[in-house]
């Protein structure tokens, strides 16, 4: 099935770019008009067809969005980032946090990213992120914390990453 979904994908880009040699593709166009299924266009910044191939060209990559433990512990002590914790309250209470992080749960991301500095602080007890800030995301298993990381970058944040897997934090 994503083999289907990647040679339509391929067929409708190669049609699309026929006319033109350039289309800058934006985060906000590839996460929101053209649905879920090419989130993996979020990170493309141009792509250029010269007739016989399709070229894209990347600014970001898998190793850049993950943060390891050890990176995530050196973020955490130099306070250059803002750990957001997008599990929700019962979870944090059942299974503990990490010390430092702000709690905001997956469901209000979009709204918490934006609200007011001061009403952020208000309601999740710490400074709002700017958008060229680090934001590192977290929840238990690391889904969550992937979607986070999506809408942030659809609202205009461009440090995002996040920590997959928080159980492994001590």
């Amino acid at each position: 099935m994503a083999l289907n979904v990647s040679s339509r994908l391929t067929r409708s880009i190669v049609r699309v770019l026929a006319s033109r040699s350039v289309i800058p593709a934006t985060r906000r166009l590839a996460t929101t008009s053209c649905g879920t299924h090419l989130r993996c266009l979020q990170h493309i910044r141009v792509i250029r067809y010269d007739g016989t191939s399709l070229r894209s060209f990347s600014s970001s990559s898998q190793a850049s969005i993950d943060v390891s433990y050890e990176q995530l512990k050196k973020l955490l002590l130099s306070e250059s980032s803002v750990v957001i914790d997008v599990r929700e309250p019962w979870e944090l209470r059942e299974y503990g946090n990490i010390p430092g992080s702000i709690n905001v749960p997956l469901g209000q991301v979009n709204t918490a990213l934006q609200l007011k500095p001061d009403e952020f602080k208000e309601k999740y007890g710490g400074d709002m992120p700017s958008q060229s800030q680090n934001i590192v995301f977290t929840c238990l298993a690391g889904v969550r914390s992937k979607t986070a990381l999506e809408t942030a970058a659809s609202l205009g944040y461009t440090k995002v990453q996040h920590y997959p897997v928080h159980q492994s934090y001590r």
